[in-house]
């Protein structure tokens, strides 16, 4: 089946987004929907020895009904020296903690337009480091012509990338048309996330931060743990229905 996985940026996301493309015959960065405060798309989490922090990018006359590719970055200055700063702190003695901040300071010396571009690379940088992806056609969905919202939107895309199979996170429960998807043709699938601890400093083990705490802790045999694999719609949901009813 050819697999399609859709997804907005992220930056520097967690290990869950990097299983997820792992799955993917095609790839399209989502980079043309509305940018919601409080996503990813702009800040992730890592861990430190006071607790997990945010690693935030500071944005610059932003808008009500920006697209993630049209929010704006503040100039890549202070904020930089305060991100590895933070990051060279919480990483100090990890056995890969160079490999992780070598990979930061590649992707901050390029230039970027706008949010979507740095997010992009960000996570196109950890797929790289993992070896991930390389068999991976990836699109932009701003480039593909594809009308529609929502559902409507997403099975479009699926279909535009030639998909039978769409796979997705946990968040799709929400809105995503089951049974219309089916109905055109395209299974879907989500990830099964295992959450495999790793050895990672300060404390219990916690999967919910930036994957650069795995390229600092572990290296490339980071890999080992980009593992999950996939259920169906059906199985996921009664999963979900036996839960809230336990």
């Amino acid at each position: 089946m050819a697999t399609v996985v859709i997804s907005q940026p992220m930056f520097f996301p967690w290990v869950g987004m990097l299983e997820q493309i792992r799955q993917a015959d095609t790839y399209v960065h989502y980079d043309d929907v509305q940018f919601s405060k409080g996503s990813f798309s702009n800040r992730v989490q890592v861990k430190t020895a006071a607790g997990s922090k945010w690693l935030t990018v500071p944005l610059r006359n932003l808008h009500l009904g920006q697209t993630i590719n049209q929010v704006e970055i503040e100039p890549m200055a202070d904020w930089i020296t305060r991100h590895l700063a933070l990051l060279e702190q919480a990483y100090r003695g990890a056995p890969f903690a160079e490999d992780m901040l070598s990979l930061v300071r590649g992707v901050y010396a390029l230039p970027h337009a706008n949010l979507s571009e740095l997010a992009i690379e960000s996570t196109m940088a950890l797929l790289r480091y993992f070896g991930i992806g390389s068999g991976t056609t990836f699109h932009h969905s701003s480039l593909l012509g594809t009308p529609g919202r929502n559902n409507e939107r997403v099975l479009a895309l699926v279909r535009r990338c030639g998909g039978d199979r769409y796979v997705t996170g946990h968040g799709a429960k929400n809105y995503l048309d089951h049974e219309g998807f089916a109905a055109a043709g395209v299974e879907v699938d989500y990830l099964d996330y295992q959450k495999i601890p790793y050895p990672q400093l300060h404390g219990e083990f916690t999967p919910f931060v930036s994957a650069l705490d795995l390229v600092a802790n572990c290296g490339r045999q980071g890999i080992s743990v980009i593992s999950s694999g996939t259920i169906s719609w059906k199985e996921f949901m009664a999963r979900i229905n036996q839960a809230e009813n336990a």
